[in-house]
């Protein structure tokens, strides 16, 4: 057996910026964990800019703000893992990774950041009639094979879901001399970011067209046309809505889902909301030792948040293996529950222990729906702490509040802290 303090699973934005945040506070002996055959993860086919405004205060590209991250580990000879795919990890903390290179292999660690991200939602489960010809692809592995591999994936496109990935691939594949004929949405709101629905869609006159979906698919050996229609507030075809167009690929952008298949084989509470761990102020998991963040945690919208809520499990993580005896004899300690109530999502973390709190805690969620001229209020057991005016609240825009360690302070019998919205009066 193999014995490492602390193995970080993934090597993308938010395995390496744990590891960064981890040696920096000191500790040695880290390994990384990739699957793929290079670091960088998802970024490193994401060749559009707009990375890195909130981390290096500059306009990046993804495989740019990827090369910044992996120089950092290099200089700081953080150890890492390529072609490699774990398998298993049980409560012990002992990882089963398998690789060409190694074999069959156990690691033993004294804490684990989990830092797998996500993956898209595949047709099988949008249930769209049809037969299954080729052209059908989801947004990210038409976004590798364009970006990384080289290989058009079609001329007449049509795009189901506004996600980020699926608005960004309807301008790369018109850049790239394609015609992309129309972007439907299942919701009545985009599930992007504003800025990609501008320079994405408007700005290359996509049509946009929410509250629809694909009822079928035409074609046997490729991709002949689809059908849209409309749908009602129950998410239904309305019927004399059809709408047919011609095409030859159909990209899917439909939603991301955390990657927590091994999570769940660790035994960790996982969040319905969120498809991911609930986890402390620290971004521990309820098991303790094993650490969350990044798009296996939630579903971030931004890189740069990515980078941070990662250095903060990085640092946490070191901080538990150096202190390891403290961390548990603090145990008995003041748990406060966060609670996401009136158009508020969920909330991460899920949970906060005072006695190790930092003096900072940012709390990131997601509204259920678009708002207008909204408040987001927090709550200490009944009594309102703040209120933060907001004219547009958007499923697709993270939100966030900071709770400070002093104002807690204030209620020391503290048992349940609520993030609402409510409306303007």
């Amino acid at each position: 057996m193999i014995y490492h303090d602390l193995v970080i699973i993934g090597g993308g934005p938010a395995g390496l910026s744990a590891a960064v945040a981890a040696k920096e506070s000191g500790l040695d002996d880290i390994l990384i964990i990739e699957r793929d055959y290079v670091l960088g993860g998802i970024l490193n086919q994401c060749i559009h800019n707009g990375f890195g405004l909130h981390t290096f205060k500059e306009e990046l590209t993804g495989p740019e703000y990827a090369s910044r991250y992996i120089a950092m580990v290099k200089q700081l000879e953080i150890p890492y893992q390529l072609n490699s795919t774990v398998l298993d990890i049980n409560k012990e903390k002992e990882i089963t990774v398998v690789s060409s290179e190694n074999g069959l292999e156990t690691i033993k660690a004294k804490a684990i950041i989990l830092a797998m991200g996500c993956r898209e939602r595949p047709r099988g489960a949008l249930n769209i009639p049809g037969l299954r010809p080729a052209g059908i692809y989801t947004a990210g592995t038409a976004q590798r094979l364009v970006n990384i591999e080289g290989h058009m994936v079609g001329k007449e496109v049509v795009i189901l879901g506004s996600g980020d990935i699926g608005l960004i691939m309807a301008r790369r594949m018109t850049l790239e001399g394609a015609k992309v004929k129309v972007v439907a949405e299942l919701m009545p709101y985009s599930g992007g970011l504003k800025r990609n629905i501008v320079q994405c869609l408007n700005d290359f006159d996509i049509p946009l067209k929410l509250s629809h979906t694909v009822i079928n698919i035409d074609g046997k050996k490729r991709v002949t046309g689809i059908t849209l229609a409309e749908v009602g507030p129950d998410r239904k075809p309305i019927p004399g809505t059809e709408e047919y167009y011609s095409c030859d690929t159909l990209l899917l952008s439909c939603g991301l889902i955390p990657e927590n298949e091994l999570t769940k084989q660790i035994g960790a509470s996982m969040n319905p909301v969120t498809s991911g761990p609930m986890v402390n102020d620290r971004l521990e998991t309820d098991v303790e030792g094993i650490f969350a963040c990044g798009n296996v945690l939630h579903v971030h919208d931004l890189v740069d948040y990515v980078s941070e809520e990662a250095a903060l499990a990085g640092k946490n993580a070191a901080e538990y293996i150096v202190n390891e005896k403290a961390m548990t004899d603090e145990k008995e300690t003041n748990v406060i529950k966060l609670k996401a109530e009136n158009g508020v999502c969920y909330t991460v973390p899920q949970s906060i222990e005072t006695s190790t709190m930092a003096d900072k805690l940012t709390v990131r969620f997601r509204v259920a729906d678009v708002f207008e001229n909204r408040s987001i209020c927090v709550y200490y057991d009944g009594k309102r702490i703040s209120k933060k005016k907001k004219r547009v609240l958007a499923p697709g825009e993270m939100e966030q509040v900071v709770l400070l360690k002093t104002s807690l302070e204030e209620y020391p019998d503290l048992k349940e802290i609520v993030i609402r919205t409510e409306e303007e009066s």
